[in-house]
């Protein structure tokens, strides 16, 4: 027999992917390019770490019920990246944003094309995650 592949099971694929390049991205600029993480890039990585653990084992087992879950840390993990975008990109939440430790919260390094930070990758992770799991939680209502 020749059986229809469930898109949800492709959609969680995706998610996980998202999450793994995400952490293993910021990974990457903490230790190996040396970057130090500042207070809210630690907080993106608390939200997004535990989702790759979370949608790894979801994608074995075909858990399509953890969609909910991921959606929920996924708007929370793109608010903060949205807020810390916005402090290193627009003077007036610059200038009002308060210290946040040793690394500011307003520092770039990287800004790819002008406008691609660290905090605007992991913002398009978090969207990615959370396109994917609100799919995957529509599509669930329907089966």
């Amino acid at each position: 027999m020749n059986e229809k592949k469930d898109v949800r099971e492709s959609l969680i694929f995706i998610a996980w992917a998202a999450s793994v390049l995400a952490m293993f991205g910021s990974l990457y600029f903490s230790e190996i390019r040396q970057y130090e993480p500042c207070e809210l890039c630690w907080y993106q990585r608390i939200l997004m770490y535990p989702m790759v653990v979370i949608l790894g084992i979801a994608t074995i087992k075909k858990d399509f019920r953890i969609s909910l879950y991921t959606m929920i840390l996924s708007l929370i993990g793109a608010g903060t990246s949205l807020y810390h975008y916005g402090l290193q990109k627009l003077a007036f939440l610059a200038d009002a944003a308060p210290a946040c430790g040793r690394v500011p919260c307003t520092g770039q390094y990287i800004n790819w094309f002008g406008f691609v930070t660290i905090p605007f990758l992991a913002l398009i992770a978090f969207i990615i995650i959370f396109v994917c799991s609100f799919m995957i939680w529509k599509k669930s209502k329907e089966v």
